[in-house]
């Protein structure tokens, strides 16, 4: 009896001593075998007693989550043509901060440089859409006599004796199908998917024109809306770094230009001085493909040596040697004082960069492959390092 009213009168003592204290003189009320409960949230995720509630929460970020791929996806030429316009803005930029520094104002500038662009965008055009529309004609027109030429080879009789008549009606069909333009169209696609397709491209140059022409004077304002996004005690480090990447993205491009230029000139002489077809359209076909970095010069080589050797074979082998002579020159001697001065990355990585980046976007991310692994190399050596320094 005794220890069970002294057990009754220890539990008020200790109910009162896990009570915290108040001003008020009324006792708190004290409610025995509450179990406690925790202040923290349950979340959605982990009620098992709502399997529909999270099965619909999983689904719908999963829809969600492909939907939004398929928009990124499906404006994918969108992206491209943003990355192609900035790409020219960034290399036009160069130009435009010379002329400033010569007392032109940037409005004035980026109207000079721009009117020079589209003088040689003209002139491109207009030197190869004419040869283009000659040489079709002249293929046409000439194929009754190339059937002819053909008829009378060493090949085709020996090819008519093995098969028998079944040549020259194949020849006679080949020669109906080149002849009639529907087969021509049909192999396009058709005349309305061929006309859809230059209408596009037309229509993306334009685009990709005007929003470098945007982008070329909102450059500062650009610039300046990156730092604003940054902390203050980050943005001179990444001031210095933009300046830093958008100078030599310009000076990588305006080199490439340099260097295929080099090599338009190249080619017209040796096309000209070797009699060869085409001088013109084959430096103008030169200078587009060169500009393509560590492949270019070498796709070219092989392009212009089957485009002679349809002419004088004795041409052709004095083009492939005399051109590749040249390749030499080009990247012991040209390049490294072109591209030094503009950008500097080790040849493994300028290797590896282009691979990658023609791999994952083609002709765009081998152009820019150059100066974004450069960018890495400049982050990683302004800020990576620094900070692994100073936490030793």
């Amino acid at each position: 009896m005794r220890s069970r009213r002294s057990s009754r009168a220890a539990q008020p003592a200790v109910a009162a001593a896990s009570q915290p204290a108040v001003d008020s003189p009324v006792a708190a009320p004290i409610v025995a075998d509450t179990p406690a409960i925790s202040s923290a949230p349950r979340g959605v995720w982990t009620n098992i007693n709502r399997p529909f509630v999270v099965g619909f929460f999983f689904v719908f970020g999963g829809l969600a989550a492909v939907a939004l791929g398929l928009a990124i996806s499906s404006l994918v030429t969108i992206w491209i043509y943003i990355a192609f316009a900035l790409f020219i803005a960034l290399g036009l930029n160069p130009l435009v901060v010379r002329l400033m520094r010569h007392g032109a104002k940037r409005a004035w500038a980026i109207t000079i440089v721009y009117f020079v662009f589209a003088l040689v965008i003209v002139g491109v055009l207009w030197l190869i859409v004419p040869t283009v529309i000659a040489q079709i004609t002249q293929f046409f027109t000439d194929l009754p006599s190339m059937v002819a030429d053909i008829q009378n080879t060493d090949v085709y009789h020996w090819a008519q004796a093995q098969f028998g008549e079944e040549v020259p009606r194949l020849l006679a069909e080949v020669q109906s199908f080149l002849t009639n333009p529907a087969n021509i169209a049909a192999i396009g696609g058709g005349v309305v998917k061929l006309g859809v397709s230059i209408g596009t491209t037309i229509s993306g140059l334009i685009i990709v024109i005007v929003l470098s022409l945007y982008f070329l004077a909102a450059l500062p304002q650009m610039k300046q809306a990156l730092y604003s996004l940054v902390p203050a005690r980050s943005r001179p480090l990444t001031a210095e770094l933009t300046e830093e990447i958008t100078d030599s993205v310009g000076g990588y491009l305006g080199g490439m230009v340099v260097l295929a230029f080099f090599n338009a000139l190249m080619t017209f002489i040796l096309f000209s001085l070797l009699r060869l077809p085409f001088p013109a359209l084959m430096a103008v076909v030169a200078f587009c493909i060169t500009i393509i970095p560590l492949v270019g010069t070498v796709l070219f080589w092989g392009i212009g040596t089957v485009v002679a050797l349809f002419a004088s074979p004795l041409g052709a082998l004095t083009f492939a040697i005399v051109y590749l002579v040249y390749m030499q020159i080009e990247a012991y001697f040209l390049t490294p004082k072109v591209m030094n001065k503009a950008i500097s990355v080790p040849g493994s990585l300028v290797v590896i960069g282009a691979l990658v980046g023609g791999t994952l976007m083609g002709l765009l991310g081998a152009l820019v492959a150059i100066p974004v692994t450069a960018s890495i190399l400049l982050i990683v050596k302004k800020v990576f390092i620094p900070k692994q320094d100073a936490a030793s």
